[in-house]
């Protein structure tokens, strides 16, 4: 059972909208703009949807909602949305933000930056490592991700990791579960933001942005 009035209403005008006829997509991002909870545990699995009460993971929740209407979205459709984020209509940015509310849309936009943008800034610069090793001949890619975590953070993963965990009062563990680890992205994100003199945070965020778009080329909306 959802936890608020906003959750019971989003499932309800969810089912209602599609039963009416309206496109299930449409429906979705209707019912996401009405949801309440940042987190939730359903069906023995812990959903986190809004992470340090910021950034907003819109595909889980997405995820979530289409659970309670299973058999009414076209498969195909579904797994497109949920696993390669390929809406099956394609909407401005503005029709986007008017579905699912200004809030929401907010918090979105803080999810793209501080979690995807993020992780495709640490990929972008592990390539430009890995490509400086390659070219002195240097062939074996060992030590290339804390490299990159160096440059970009100033300490390698793990220290990065156990001063994560340390201030959010974790448990040591050996692995990290997806939730964690977008909760630590998003927390370097933040490290960067106030280690970082403003240009070279606007010269990452852009060559990480560059990378995103060459990643995303089968999509043809721009991000921002």
């Amino acid at each position: 059972m959802s936890s608020s009035a906003g959750d019971t209403q989003a499932i309800e005008h969810l089912k209602e909208a599609i039963a009416a006829g309206k496109h299930w997509y449409l429906a979705l991002l209707e019912a996401i703009k009405l949801w309440t909870s940042p987190e939730e545990d359903y069906k023995g699995r812990h959903y986190r949807y809004l992470i340090d009460n910021e950034a907003f993971d819109w595909l889980v929740l997405a995820e979530r909602l289409c659970e309670e209407v299973d058999g009414l979205i076209p498969e195909n459709e579904l797994i497109a949305l949920l696993f390669f984020d390929r809406p099956p209509i394609e909407l401005t940015k503005d029709e986007f933000r008017e579905l699912v509310g200004k809030a929401k849309y907010q918090a979105y936009l803080n999810y793209l930056y501080g979690v995807l943008v993020e992780q495709i800034l640490l990929l972008a610069i592990a390539e430009e490592v890995r490509k400086r090793k390659r070219a002195l001949g240097l062939v074996k890619d060992g030590g290339v991700i804390d490299e990159a975590y160096r440059r970009i953070y100033g300490a390698t993963q793990q220290e990065l990791i156990a001063r994560f965990r340390k201030e959010k009062h974790y448990p040591k563990r050996k692995s990290m579960s997806l939730t964690e680890v977008n909760e630590f992205t998003y927390w370097l994100f933040k490290q960067r933001l106030k280690g970082s003199d403003k240009s070279c945070v606007a010269s990452d965020t852009q060559k990480a942005l560059v990378k995103l778009h060459h990643y995303m080329g089968l999509k043809n909306h721009k991000v921002s």
